[in-house]
């Protein structure tokens, strides 16, 4: 909600929510810089993983086998269903497909989640504190989304050599899906194409249904008299939860079958 008495214009108000903070804004190097860091997206992208960890981890110290509390039971469902869909969908044997999926289900989760906090709940305060930006959704930012993205496409590079070796990997690039040396060049093509296509519509997705879901919260608490914001924001947030889950889903469903693509032998 934007605080009564707010100076900015309906465009610079926007604007101020979509900035980042970062050591550009700060003043501590140019803001075209390589080092140039989203200060505020990776700082909330390492509170929820904490929250994820330190929740399981004291769900699994304090697990036991008579009736379960009611905190036990969630976590147990979550970990039944992310179990189920590996199960469904991976066709390999990795120990550590089960693990990164439910890391990536519930991380990706609490980073969306945090688009349902009202849009001025933390950036006004951090403004008076003399912070000047704060954006508290980390999956809003294409950074966030594209390294978590290209994380998993160096695990499918990785996986893809040590399951069909350096030779048949390299077979898999060249001779498919024309087996012919003459077509080799526009195998190539068509196979390197699709294999960095997956990472790019990977870390793209999320970021483009996170920013879009933010931008509408904005434009709620921009465009309406704070005492009114409800009327908007309410509703887009009911739908929100459901946008929220979906997002996780996709990407941790995403990132088995691309892993589950990478344990595949080749038919060369």
């Amino acid at each position: 909600m934007a605080a009564p008495g707010e100076a900015l214009t309906s465009a610079g108000y926007i604007t101020h929510h979509l900035t980042n903070l970062s050591l550009g804004s700060l003043g501590l190097v140019e803001e075209t810089s390589f080092w140039n860091v989203h200060i505020d997206s990776l700082f909330f992208s390492v509170f929820t993983g904490l929250i994820f960890l330190g929740v399981f981890r004291s769900v699994a110290k304090k697990a036991t086998a008579g009736v379960p509390g009611k905190l036990q039971c969630f976590v147990e469902m979550i970990v039944e269903f992310v179990d189920d869909n590996v199960k469904e969908t991976f066709h390999g044997r990795n120990a550590l497909i089960a693990p990164l999926a439910l890391t990536i289900f519930c991380w990706v989760f609490l980073m969306n989640v945090m688009d349902l906090v009202p849009i001025d709940f933390l950036p006004y305060p951090a403004e008076q504190m003399g912070i000047p930006y704060l954006k508290v959704v980390p999956s809003a930012d294409v950074n966030i989304t594209m390294a978590m993205a290209l994380g998993v496409f160096a695990l499918m590079i990785y996986y893809s050599i040590k399951v069909k070796g350096l030779v048949g990997f390299t077979k898999e690039l060249t001779l498919h899906p024309f087996n012919n040396p003459i077509m080799i060049p526009f195998n190539m093509l068509i196979e390197v194409v699709s294999l960095l296509s997956k990472p790019l519509s990977l870390g793209m997705r999320l970021f483009g249904n996170m920013f879009a879901g933010e931008v509408v919260f904005i434009l709620c608490a921009a465009m309406l008299p704070w005492y009114l914001q409800w009327m908007g924001s309410l509703p887009w947030a009911i739908f929100h939860i459901l946008v929220i889950t979906i997002q996780a889903f996709v990407f941790m469903m995403l990132t088995i079958v691309y892993l589950s693509m990478a344990h595949e032998d080749s038919d060369h």
